[in-house]
């Protein structure tokens, strides 16, 4: 920090805010610490008193924060973000589209062992809206080394990058539900109406719905059916607990679906199967998903229409952070819910 006369400070950066006073109308600061002073502001500044004042000099090999702040984002951000200003020393990423959040969490953990940055991240794996703030980044000095700046650039020059958002695929989904006492008519289907709902809100659509009785045979010939239809996404409800007529298990695997879990830990979900029938993803979803709010399906089905073929290690590290809090109003997907 030095001391220069104020037509001299071109070029150079503010060590603390500047208030101005005009009696009557304004109070308040004038240029903000960090500012980079300019010729313009050189006659606001003698109008205010200030015909010295205290800078940093950005000498060769530093960056100014806003600099700074604004390369580090830039190298961060993927597919589907868009930036702000920098302003103080910060940017922050934010959606372009609705999709599913992605964060690298072993470049972003590498990005933070760099002393005087950061940046700090929503949950990956999430759901976000088109303008949802998905992280931000600050530089802590004023000025920092260009080569801690070039570090965090070239941590962050992979394929996908630090942050990014998946668009969704437009899928066609197909739903099975069992049970003789909806098929016979004895109560109304309370399922697909749900599960539609939610297929909907990520801008896929049901196609058919089926109903079958607690007949593994029933229930394969509908999952085949609905594939050789065109569907690209399966679920078959209910019928996933341990009593004799719970059969959509089997009924899954004889159409051929490939397993990935049965069985989740995530509660509500537990009960949750993963197959695939080819590149057909088929869930069987268990009675929570009816009438709980938020599920394992909530989970699971951004990450699907997104593209992600999930394995059985997706399933089991939902773990943490997998138990619901079941909240009085639910907030979900801005929870801990899934989110290890």
């Amino acid at each position: 920090m030095k001391t220069v006369p104020v037509w001299e400070a071109e070029g150079m950066v503010l060590c603390h805010d500047l208030t101005q006073i005009i009696p009557g109308e304004f109070k308040g600061s004038a240029f903000r610490k960090g500012h980079i002073i300019r010729g313009e502001d050189i006659p606001r500044l003698l109008d205010m008193g200030k015909e010295n004042v205290f800078v940093y000099e950005l000498s060769a090999g530093l960056v100014h924060e806003d600099d700074a702040a604004h390369r580090i984002a830039r190298a961060a951000a993927g597919d589907g973000v868009l930036l702000s200003n920098a302003q103080e020393g910060k940017v922050q990423l934010a959606a372009a589209h609705a999709g599913l959040l992605k964060v690298d969490a072993g470049l972003l953990h590498a990005v933070n062992e760099i002393e005087e940055v950061m940046i700090a991240t929503l949950h990956s794996n999430q759901h976000v809206e088109e303008g949802k703030v998905l992280a931000g980044t600050r530089v802590i000095p004023l000025v920092v080394s260009e080569e801690k700046v070039a570090r965090v650039e070239q941590i962050c020059e992979t394929k996908t990058r630090l942050v990014r958002v998946m668009p969704y695929d437009r899928l066609a989904a197909g739903i099975v539900t069992t049970g003789s006492e909806v098929f016979s008519g004895r109560i109304q289907d309370k399922f697909g109406p749900v599960i539609r709902e939610k297929v909907e809100r990520y801008g896929s659509t049901v196609m058919r719905q089926v109903l079958v009785t607690d007949s593994a045979e029933q229930i394969a010939a509908a999952v085949t059916s609905l594939a050789e239809d065109g569907a690209q996404l399966i679920a078959v409800t209910g019928g996933m607990s341990v009593d004799p007529d719970d059969v959509s298990p089997l009924g899954i695997r004889l159409a051929g679906g490939e397993v990935v879990s049965y069985g989740a830990p995530t509660l509500p979900g537990a009960m949750f199967m993963l197959a695939y029938l080819g590149d057909i993803p088929v869930m069987g979803l268990p009675g929570c998903v009816m009438y709980n709010r938020t599920t394992i399906f909530d989970l699971v089905l951004p990450r699907v229409l997104a593209g992600e073929r999930l394995s059985r290690q997706d399933i089991i590290e939902l773990g943490h952070g997998g138990l619901c809090a079941g909240c009085d109003v639910c907030r979900y997907p801005d929870c801990g819910f899934g989110k290890g």
